[in-house]
């Protein structure tokens, strides 16, 4: 089998063959150590000659409920690893050595399924072993630390029964969400399991299936770490946990939903990692970073972030922070929920449930002293409000506001009941934004298009990339996100047309006159470029 793949000569396998014999060794750990054969030749081998599945751990997605069904120790005697399900009633399993039939019976035996193994390498199989290590030693760390109260003996016994396998369970899933970069984590019921999708670049990917003997007791494990209600199933419930995975620290938001076929869970990632990128690094063109920065070095003023839920909103303002902080400068931010931890910056978080909110935040920082004020969002009339007055007496105001594009955010704040002539006065830039997912460099394909479709001259053809699919990006065609910008800045002609409550659209013409790149104009700069796609751009510009 080994001659046929071309992974070795017949002459050196006939050689091996008899020392291994005369060592009493296996001929494939033979050839392994003298350096003749990968790990990964050898498992293909070894799966082409039983006829079975052979995955590399870039192709394997691990399933954690599967991983998690059958007691760390016992894996690590049997050496082998469920990675997955095939259907209801098989058990795909990750094994070097196909042939161990104990194990394989006493896995069927343990998970009361079918069990199909899938051939992997020695060192896959060695990664995998050391998550599920890994991963117990930082559950043993937590229980010796978290201290649980119960809302009632008859809820208490309830989340306690069987709570090892499940504490394992969450936090292997939220492990996994975090190593494939996942923005999202919804448990969502379905026909008495829970669905585990991981929203990842923007995009839903099923993730994991637990089966409804674990179910309840995966949502109330989520409502203890969250500090939330355990018998509460009729109302939506919000909170907040913070673990350590791997020395990492990620801070998560809770949201419970009552449906009517059971709870949904939904949490979503606050990972700190490295801290705040530039606004070059999220991917703002040179000339909009020229203009974001002279409205900066004023004094004075709002600059506003607009977008969608999940567009990036955040991370530009803390971009934007980490360019006007000096010692000289005292900056304050109001925030739900605080994302990154700056040194030099007084950080407040919203608690609604004691009265912090927004408004009542943001008043008591105006008479702080600030120079710099950072808001997390202009929820209501009276935060906007607030806002808007810091921003006319002296003191420099970022914050973010839903709205679908630039020029639209005068007539959002209108809306809120803050007076036009105010609103002209105070903004000085408002920065509308989206994230793309960003074409994976390794399997990205060229292509030419005519070019009215990319932004050029239409009797020219442009030549941009495709999207095709590797084991590096999951087989998408994609791998990270970058952002799409508009910069507008508020000139005397614009703010004139503010006063007059003129529609978005006119707002949107004096702008592009002045120089302003509209979303859709920096999306086809990017596709040219080979860092997106068009589909992509077409999707989240609308």
């Amino acid at each position: 089998m080994l001659v046929s793949l071309g992974f070795v000569d017949r002459e050196t396998v006939e050689d091996l063959v008899l020392e291994a014999r005369e060592a009493g060794r296996p001929t494939g750990q033979m050839l392994l150590d003298e350096g003749i054969l990968s790990g990964d030749q050898l498992a293909i081998a070894v799966a082409e000659h039983f006829g079975l599945q052979h995955a590399s751990l870039e192709q394997l997605t691990p399933d954690v409920a599967a991983m998690h069904l059958v007691p760390g120790a016992a894996l690590r005697r049997l050496d082998a690893v469920p990675v997955g399900f095939r259907d209801e009633e098989t058990l795909l399993v990750a094994m070097v050595n196909p042939t161990n039939l104990l194990a394989l019976d006493d896995l069927a035996m343990l998970t009361d399924l079918r069990v199909e193994p899938i051939v992997v390498s020695r060192d896959d199989l060695d990664v995998l072993l050391a998550r599920l290590n890994r991963l117990e030693d930082e559950i043993a760390d937590d229980e010796g630390n978290e201290e649980y109260e119960a809302v009632s003996t008859e809820v208490a016994l309830e989340a306690a029964a069987d709570d090892g396998p499940t504490i394992k369970l969450v936090r292997g899933i939220i492990s996994q969400a975090i190593e494939q970069g996942a923005s999202d984590v919804h448990f969502d019921p379905d026909d008495g399991d829970l669905q585990v999708r991981y929203r990842i670049d923007g995009i839903m990917a099923d993730a994991a299936r637990v089966p409804r003997r674990q179910a309840a007791r995966v949502i109330s494990r989520i409502k203890i770490l969250s500090d939330l209600d355990i018998s509460e199933r009729r109302l939506p419930q919000d909170g907040r946990m913070s673990l350590t995975l791997d020395g990492r620290h990620v801070d998560i938001r809770v949201t419970l939903v009552p449906l009517v076929n059971g709870e949904s869970a939904v949490l979503r990632v606050l990972d700190p990692g490295d801290g705040p990128l530039s606004l070059g690094e999220l991917g703002m063109g040179a000339a909009d970073r020229e203009r974001v920065e002279r409205v900066l070095a004023r004094s004075h003023g709002a600059i506003l972030a607009t977008g969608p839920t999940g567009s990036g909103k955040s991370t530009s303002l803390y971009a934007a922070v980490s360019i006007v902080q000096s010692p000289e400068k005292t900056i304050m931010t109001i925030e739900d929920p605080v994302e990154y931890h700056l040194n030099g910056v007084k950080q407040m978080q919203v608690f609604e449930r004691v009265g912090l909110s927004f408004s009542t935040g943001l008043r008591a920082i105006v008479r702080a002293d600030p120079d710099v004020i950072m808001v997390g969002e202009m929820r209501d009339r009276e935060s906007a409000k607030i806002a808007i007055e810091a921003a006319l007496t002296g003191h420099l105001v970022l914050s973010t506001l839903h709205t679908n594009n630039a020029p639209a955010a005068p007539a959002r704040l209108i809306d809120m009941g803050v007076e036009p002539y105010l609103v002209a006065s105070a903004i000085d830039c408002v920065i509308a934004q989206r994230l793309a997912r960003r074409l994976c460099l390794h399997c990205r394909r060229a292509a030419t298009v005519p070019g009215a479709h990319a932004g050029i001259h239409p009797g020219m053809d442009a030549q941009v990339h495709e999207a095709v699919g590797c084991p590096r990006c999951r087989e998408t065609g994609y791998r990270g996100r970058v952002g799409l910008f508009e910069v507008m800045v508020v000139t005397e002609e614009i703010r004139s047309l503010i006063v007059q409550r003129a529609p978005a659209m006119e707002i949107k013409k004096m702008a592009v006159s002045q120089g302003m790149r509209t979303l859709l104009d920096d999306g086809l700069d990017k596709t040219r470029g080979g860092e997106t796609t068009l589909a992509e751009v077409a999707r989240v510009t609308g």
